[in-house]
């Protein structure tokens, strides 16, 4: 009997009995998702599954069987997981869902409410006949005389030249902006990307700082950056890594607030349908100011600034959660399903609608943005939410 076997089996029930600590559930699932690609240790795991102890059974043998095959699965792209902080005893039913969800699928969810990862329902996908896809690298770039080039349907290489800077395309659908070295050149002038519904977009901007522009967005920047400071304009939400540079300040603004940084990793959600803008670090530092209202976060801080213009800084943060979709994945915490369908609004570029109230519900969950909407839906599905999807359009039902 195998080291390995003898750990996988006393993981299994230790998360079984809902005694796991963090980093058992950890190691748990690092296993299994290394398993899509090792089929000597998939057999393993079926081992040590097969000899979990269970009093009381909620499936029978060939269903278990059948879940553990479907977990199993070999995916095209395997999810990296980092799973939620779990506190309750999880039956076995919980345990084969939750691990189907984080191989099978890719992803895994709970339901606050509910306090288990699913119910008893079948676990069988429902294939609507409508469906919307998953977005992709999609945006316009306009330049300062107002021509716009189409970034996902543009050749690569040189695009167009603003002064002596130089805007090239790059194979993996990356935009770089090449500052000229000669300073008589003509000064710089402003240009902007904006994504649609259901796009995104990578850039690096003259001074080598990185952005990671998410859908419905859009940033307005110049072509070189002079003067006392670097400044840039957002829309929606963007990801940045800015060059250091002291004796340059690197700002972004949005409506009436800036964020304020010398050298750092940083991320900026401020959607105009979004209640609160919400900037989140996670190396460096950043000053946030908005009127009268000022704040300086610390990484794993972010900093929270609501209509009225009140501004909380929240300790602790996950930053993991806040930045997943620059790395392809939806990622939410105790999140409403209103919050999650904005996301998915945004991303597969369809209208939600409710019937009723909205469900008053707080979910977990982690799935890779490159599914169709069914497969994000199925999987709020299985913890109790029912919708419909036709005409571009997600009705979630009560």
């Amino acid at each position: 009997m195998s080291e390995l076997y003898v750990r996988l089996n006393y993981l299994f029930n230790k998360y079984y009995n809902g005694t796991a600590s963090e980093g058992e559930r950890d190691e748990l699932f690092e296993i299994i998702d290394s398993s899509a690609t090792d089929a000597e240790l998939a057999s393993l795991i079926h081992q040590a599954w097969d000899s979990l102890d269970d009093d009381g059974p909620l499936f029978d043998k060939s269903k278990s069987d059948e879940m553990l095959a479907q977990i199993l699965r070999t995916n095209t792209e395997p999810a990296v997981v980092t799973p939620t902080k779990n506190n309750l005893p999880w039956r076995k039913l919980g345990v084969a869902a939750s691990l189907l969800f984080l191989v099978g699928f890719g992803a895994y969810i709970y339901s606050n409410q509910k306090k288990q990862v699913v119910t008893k329902k079948s676990i069988a996908k429902i294939h609507p006949k409508n469906d919307a896809l998953p977005g992709g690298n999609k945006a316009i770039l306009t330049l300062a005389n107002g021509k716009t080039i189409t970034l996902d349907s543009a050749q690569n290489g040189l695009l167009a030249q603003q002064g002596a800077t130089k805007i090239n395309k790059t194979r993996n659908g990356q935009l770089v902006y090449e500052a000229g070295t000669n300073a008589d050149a003509q000064a710089p002038v402003i240009n902007t990307i904006s994504t649609p519904r259901g796009g995104q977009y990578q850039l690096i901007l003259p001074d080598g700082s990185k952005v990671c522009l998410n859908s419905e967005s859009s940033l307005t920047f110049p072509t070189k950056f002079t003067g006392k400071t670097r400044e840039v304009t957002i829309t929606g939400e963007a990801y940045f890594e800015v060059s250091k540079n002291p004796n340059m300040p690197f700002r972004v603004k949005s409506d009436n607030t800036t964020v304020e940084v010398l050298g750092t990793h940083f991320n900026v959600m401020a959607y105009n349908d979004e209640a609160e803008m919400k900037t989140t670090l996670l190396e460096g530092s950043v000053k946030i100011s908005n009127g009268t209202a000022t704040g300086i976060l610390k990484p794993g801080q972010q900093a929270v600034l609501n209509k009225a213009g009140k501004l909380k800084v929240l300790n602790d943060v996950d930053v993991d959660d806040e930045i997943a979709w620059k790395d392809g994945i939806f990622q939410f915490r105790d999140a409403g399903i209103d919050a999650i369908m904005r996301q998915a609004a945004r991303w597969y570029d369809v209208d939600v609608a409710y019937e009723g109230k909205i469900p008053q519900r707080e979910f977990t969950g982690r799935i890779s943005r490159n599914v169709k909407a069914s497969e994000l839906m199925n999987m709020l599905g299985y913890a109790g939410v029912k919708y419909k999807i036709e005409d571009k359009r997600i009705t979630i039902q009560q």
